[in-house]
C-alpha cells in the first residue's frame, strides 16, 4: 500500500534558521530518503519551497481565482513529502517517526486512495 508522509512545518520556521542550519536539516532529510530507498520502500520524495512562491487556484462556476502566496492565515505549510510503500498503517507511522523532521515539525501520514473512500 502507498502512504504519503507530509512534512507539515510552521510557516515561520525556515526564516528563523541560519543557512547552515537549513542545509543541515536538508542533509538529514536527504540521508533519510537514501535510507528509505535502500530499504526499498521509497517511491518519491521532494522538498518544497516556501509559500511565498505558491499560488492557490479555485475555479467555481467558471470563475477562476488565483491567490498568490504567502498566505497570511496559514500557520503551517507543506515543506515536502515522501511517498512510500509498506504493508500497514502502523508501518507507515513507524517510518514517519524515524523521519528527522519529526523533531522540528509534524509528519502527517495519509494512505493513498480514491477521494470517495
Amino acid at each position: 500500500m502507498a502512504y504519503l508522509l507530509l512534512v507539515m512545518e510552521p510557516v515561520e520556521q525556515r526564516g528563523q534558521r541560519t543557512e547552515e542550519e537549513g542545509r543541515e536539516a536538508y542533509r538529514q532529510m536527504a540521508e533519510f530518503a537514501d535510507t528509505l530507498k535502500t530499504r526499498g520502500v521509497l517511491r518519491a520524495v521532494e522538498s518544497l519551497t516556501s509559500m511565498k512562491d505558491a499560488a492557490r487556484v479555485t475555479s467555481a462556476q467558471g470563475d477562476t481565482r488565483v491567490i498568490d502566496g504567502p498566505f497570511a492565515e496559514a500557520k503551517e505549510m507543506i515543506g515536502g513529502f515522501f511517498l512510500i510503500d509498506c504493508e500497514t498503517h502502523a508501518q507507515a507511522v513507524a517510518i514517519a517517526a524515524e523521519c528527522p523532521a519529526a523533531k522540528w515539525c509534524t509528519i502527517e501520514v495519509r494512505k493513498v486512495g480514491p477521494c470517495y473512500a
